[in-house]
C-alpha cells in the first residue's frame, strides 16, 4: 500500500483505512473515548449517557433503487448511534455542493432528508451549506452528525463481544452496495434490488425492552460482513466461526456477485445489524427480531469462541474453512 499518497482504497473500510487511522489520526488525538474504534463515542454529562457519531457521505450516483444520499446521510448515522445502544435525539447535516448541481436534484435531497428524519423520529437542528467550483466536486456530499441517549444499563461494543456469544445477523446482506453497482450502469445488467437503507432503533430497542443482553452490535456498511466481524473480534479478542450455510443472501445479489467476481461477504449493507448476545438470551432475540418487518429474515449465523482471537472463520457448506480479513485495497468505491 502505497504511503506517499491517498489513495480510494484509505476510504474504503478495509485494511488500509485501519491503517490510516491507526497511522496518522489516533496518534494525533489519541484518547480513550477515540481509542474504542467504535461506530460512536459515549460520553457521560452530569451522569447521562449519550453517543456521538459522525459520518460522510459521497455515494455515486447520489440516487439509486430504494434510497438516495439524503434518507442515507440521516439513516447512516442514527444507526451508528443505535449500534452504541443509543436512541437517536437529533442530528447536524452539511452539505457541500458543486456549483451546477441542479436545483431539481438538491430539493429532492432535501425532501428526503425531512422524511427520512420524520421516520427515524429525530430532528435536524443545525448544519452547514458550502459550494465549491464545478469540477471540484462530484455534485453533493453530506456530512451528519448525530446525538443519542443510551438505553438504560447497555454498554454494546465492539470490544465487549465474549466467547460463548451467539451471533445474529438481522437479513439479507449486501442489497445496498449492489443497488448502487447497478444504478451506476456499468455492466448492463439489471436486477430488481433496492437498497435495504433503513432505521435500525426500534427493532434494537426491542431488544433492549425483551432484557436481552447485547454485548456488541454493528451495522455491516463499509466493508460488509466479514469487515464488521473481524472488526469485533480483533476488538474484543475473541475467534469468530460463521457458517455459511446460514448468512442469508438475496439471488438476486449472489447472482451478481457470480456474474462479477465479487464476494457477498464484503457488500455493505444500510439497514442490517450484527449482535453477540448470550446463548441463553439467542433464542429470544432472534423471535423478537423476526416479529419486525425489518428482521423478520433474522438468523443466528455463528459463535463467538476463545480459540483463534481475532479471527475470522467461515465455515463453508462442504466443511472446509476460509479465513474472512477485511479486504487490502477496496470491492466498489462510493457506496456510502
Amino acid at each position: 500500500m502505497a504511503r506517499d499518497k491517498v489513495l480510494l482504497a484509505h476510504g474504503a473500510g478495509g485494511r488500509a483505512s485501519l491503517e490510516l487511522i491507526k497511522g496518522l489520526f489516533l496518534p494525533a488525538y489519541g484518547n480513550p473515548l477515540l481509542e474504542v474504534l467504535d461506530d460512536g463515542a459515549v460520553l457521560s454529562l452530569d451522569g447521562v449517557r449519550l453517543a456521538f457519531s459522525t459520518d460522510s457521505y459521497v455515494v455515486s450516483p447520489p440516487f439509486f433503487p430504494g434510497g438516495d444520499i439524503g434518507k442515507l446521510s440521516v439513516y447512516g448515522t442514527v444507526n451508528d448511534l443505535a449500534m452504541m445502544g443509543a436512541r437517536p435525539l437529533a442530528l447536524s447535516l452539511a452539505f457541500i455542493l458543486e456549483e451546477g448541481f441542479e436545483m431539481e436534484a438538491l430539493e429532492r435531497v432535501v425532501r428526503s432528508v425531512a422524511e427520512a428524519s420524520e421516520r427515524a423520529k429525530v430532528q435536524v437542528v443545525t448544519g452547514d451549506t458550502k459550494v465549491v467550483e464545478k469540477g471540484a466536486g462530484s455534485g453533493i456530499f453530506v456530512t451528519s452528525s448525530g446525538i443519542g441517549l443510551l438505553w438504560p444499563g447497555a454498554s454494546p461494543s465492539g470490544r465487549n463481544a465474549r466467547p460463548g456469544d451467539v451471533v445474529l445477523l438481522s437479513g439479507p446482506i449486501g442489497d445496498h452496495e449492489v443497488a448502487v453497482l447497478l444504478a451506476r450502469g456499468e455492466f448492463s445488467l439489471e436486477a430488481p434490488v433496492l437498497s435495504d437503507c433503513a432505521p435500525l432503533w426500534e427493532l434494537v430497542q426491542e431488544l433492549f425492552e425483551a432484557q436481552v443482553e447485547v454485548h456488541a452490535m454493528r451495522d455491516p456498511t463499509r466493508g460488509g460482513l466479514a469487515t464488521a466481524l473481524w472488526e469485533i473480534a480483533q476488538g474484543s479478542q475473541i475467534g469468530v466461526v460463521v457458517e455459511e450455510g446460514k448468512v442469508p443472501v438475496r439471488p438476486e445479489v449472489k447472482g451478481i456477485c457470480e456474474l462479477l467476481g465479487y464476494d457477498p461477504y464484503y457488500l455493505a449493507s444500510e439497514g442490517k445489524f450484527l449482535a453477540f448476545v448470550p446463548e441463553r438470551d439467542a433464542e429470544r432475540a432472534l423471535e423478537v427480531l423476526r416479529s419486525h418487518p425489518l428482521g423478520k429474515e433474522a438468523s443466528i449465523i455463528g459463535r463467538a469462541t476463545a480459540e483463534n482471537p481475532g479471527t475470522v472463520l467461515l465455515r463453508t457448506r462442504v466443511g472446509g474453512h476460509r479465513l474472512l480479513e477485511p479486504l487490502t485495497g477496496r470491492q466498489f468505491p462510493r457506496i456510502c
